[in-house]
């Protein structure tokens, strides 16, 4: 049975059609690639999947079906974003940031300790600058920043909107290192990339969406 299963997606904005008809499966610990050149409707097809643009077709989690869904339904359920730009707050520390992102798991009265080290343990730079303003990181820093955030969520099921965008070669290829070793530890992971070659060498399928004209 697929983790994710997305029949027939259409997202709209008002009258504009960003994306449509598109269908894939994710199984648990998959690593799948939506690819395509810019306005081919991938970061909208995300929004569709989370319910942050108008959508039709069907999504499920597992087996079920999810006609109404939230960004903050899903985050229960274990899906977890990480925006395009970053979304972070730049006023607050490395290590604040980082426990926002485990906030809902904090109000359940776990302990977010271990998850904490894990993050450290995955992107020791964020360790070294954790009392530092997110906002004074650097490029590729910050989307270290916006990953460990994710994963203190505890996802079962990881969104990447352009992990690599803006950041030089080398910071791209130790995030996909990163991303690599997450998908090890059974991460599913569904990646919105430009970047066909480093996301085809991390998933295991890809999809394609063509231009909209």
């Amino acid at each position: 049975m697929s983790l994710l299963a997305v029949r027939d997606l259409t997202v709209r904005y008002g009258a504009l059609e960003a994306a449509r008809g598109v269908s894939f499966a994710l199984a648990e610990g998959e690593a799948l690639a939506l690819i395509g050149p810019n306005g081919a409707g991938k970061t909208s097809v995300l929004k569709g999947i989370l319910g942050l643009a108008r959508a039709e077709g069907e999504v499920r989690l597992g087996d079920t079906p999810l006609p109404h869904r939230t960004p903050e339904a899903l985050l229960q359920q274990g899906v977890v974003l990480v925006p395009e730009g970053r979304a972070l707050f730049p006023g607050l520390s490395v290590e604040d940031n980082l426990l926002l992102g485990g906030f809902a798991r904090f109000r359940r009265g776990e302990d977010l300790r271990a998850d904490l080290k894990r993050v450290y343990a995955l992107f020791p730079r964020l360790e070294e600058r954790r009392r530092q303003a997110a906002g004074t990181l650097s490029g590729g820093e910050q989307q270290m920043l916006a990953i460990g955030r994710a994963l203190m969520a505890r996802p079962r099921l990881l969104l990447l909107d352009e992990p690599s965008l803006g950041l030089a070669p080398l910071i791209v290829q130790e995030i996909f290192r990163t991303l690599a070793a997450l998908k090890g530890e059974g991460v599913t992971l569904l990646l919105v990339e430009q970047n066909a070659k480093m996301a085809l060498s991390l998933a295991d399928r890809g999809v394609v969406l063509a231009a909209r004209l």
